[in-house]
């Protein structure tokens, strides 16, 4: 394993919430194709650096990333300074690779990086994305939390027109009320119960989520 070097610098996006996508409503079309539904997004650039000693792939799984929404720097978790956690990381872009762990917070989109000076090869960071979890709370990728890169069961989404919805927080406690509350995913839209009045497109082996109204 090469020794980590410092100095590095690499641009990502802090995605703290994907983007949203569109929805049909109960007298829709049937689509059972990738895609999510529910999510507000909010992104922002930040510069994250890499220091040594922390394992030969920059925020590695189990590595841990500092506080910042500007910059942030890959730190021991055990650090005080340490603010989340890398659960799966993943080269490539995210929209051709694994999706995130369901409960996943947020993604870090990391752009390639070649060193002018590296030699050998082993200061070369690979264009790909970091899936987060917060160290303490809140968990926004839990469900009903109101956010993460994913809309899975428990979450509760919001009308925002032209037959789309957002994801929201269903204790209320967010900007939008909540509306509907994905029960339950199922591979065919049939197979959701007959209280579904939404359709949401939550990808995987069981990629229709069945909402109801609150």
């Amino acid at each position: 394993m090469h020794k980590a070097r410092c100095g590095w610098v690499v641009c990502a996006l802090l995605v703290l919430v994907a983007a949203l996508t569109g929805c049909d409503r109960l007298s829709g079309s049937a689509d059972s194709g990738e895609g999510r539904l529910g999510e507000s997004g909010e992104s922002g650039r930040v510069t994250p650096t890499r220091t040594a000693g922390y394992g030969a792939e920059f925020l590695g799984v189990d590595e841990c990333s500092s506080f910042g929404r500007t910059s942030f720097t890959e730190v021991a978790c055990s650090s005080e300074r340490a603010a989340a956690r890398v659960v799966a990381r993943h080269d490539g872009k995210q929209s051709e690779g694994p999706p995130c762990p369901a409960t996943t917070d947020f993604v870090l989109h990391i752009s390639e990086q070649k060193p002018s000076a590296d030699e050998d090869g082993d200061g070369a960071v690979p264009q790909g994305y970091a899936c987060m979890r917060n160290l303490q709370k809140p968990h926004p990728g839990d469900p009903g939390g109101g956010g993460g890169p994913r809309t899975i069961v428990g979450d509760c989404v919001y009308s925002a027109g032209k037959g789309e919805v957002r994801e929201t927080a269903c204790d209320g406690k967010g900007e939008k009320s909540p509306e509907y509350k994905v029960t339950s995913a199922v591979e065919k839209r049939t197979e959701c119960p007959g209280s579904t009045a939404l359709y949401v497109r939550l990808g995987g082996p069981k990629p229709v989520g069945c909402a109801r109204p609150l």
